[in-house]
């Protein structure tokens, strides 16, 4: 479980291919405390550490065939920033919102606007595959970071994100184009669910 504040970005440093798994190697600070089998969320999509070099502040992560289907790790290269966090500690302040680290599918970033103190992101997303559960003020993950809805349109929406969210995270390298990992808030999900079936058992 996370929360969606990024704790800073990764880099990849190396993708190695066994059958139709990817291996990720990838470079961060705080490298050196990593353990295996801990859980890290990855521009929002959660992995497991499966090795640690702590002298280089190294890990490598695993993705299943599944995995790269459904997210944006088949775009990444060596050299790729990447939005990390660890899992959420149970003893302190719940900031952003809950993240599971399910990426529901991928986005598409359309257009961004400098709105002059900050930017203004707009997102489009295949809705046969996840009918729109976003709902202005609503809650949403891109890349792993906690944000609210401002526009939301079947199929579309829209961010703002303040220069701190700009520069800590990989949003400063988001052009139209930019394909970006989508988890929909987990209550709506819910809800549409429930909803779905109140209306199908009245048919």
């Amino acid at each position: 479980m996370f929360t969606g504040i990024i704790e800073m970005t990764a880099r990849v440093v190396n993708i190695e291919k066994e059958n139709t798994n990817y291996h990720f190697t990838l470079e961060v600070p705080f490298g050196d405390e990593l353990a295996i089998d801990q859980s890290m969320a990855h521009d929002g999509c959660c992995l497991t550490v499966v090795r640690v070099d702590k002298e280089k502040k190294q890990y490598t992560v695993t993705a299943m065939d599944e995995t790269m289907l459904k997210t944006n790790l088949s775009t990444w290269q060596v050299g790729t920033e990447v939005n990390v966090e660890r899992s959420m500690r149970m003893d302190g302040r719940f900031d952003g919102h809950i993240v599971q680290g399910h990426v529901d599918q991928t986005a598409t970033c359309t257009r961004v606007v400098d709105e002059n103190g900050s930017w203004r992101f707009y997102f489009e997303y295949d809705q046969k595959n996840a009918p729109s559960i976003t709902v202005p003020k609503g809650s949403i993950s891109i890349n792993g970071v906690s944000l609210t809805v401002v526009d939301s349109e079947p199929g579309m929406f829209s961010v703002a994100i303040i220069p701190y969210t700009f520069q800590v995270t990989n949003f400063h390298n988001f052009r139209p184009g930019t394909v970006v990992n989508i988890e929909f808030d987990v209550f709506g999900k819910y809800v549409q669910r429930l909803l779905e079936q109140y209306l199908a058992a009245q048919k």
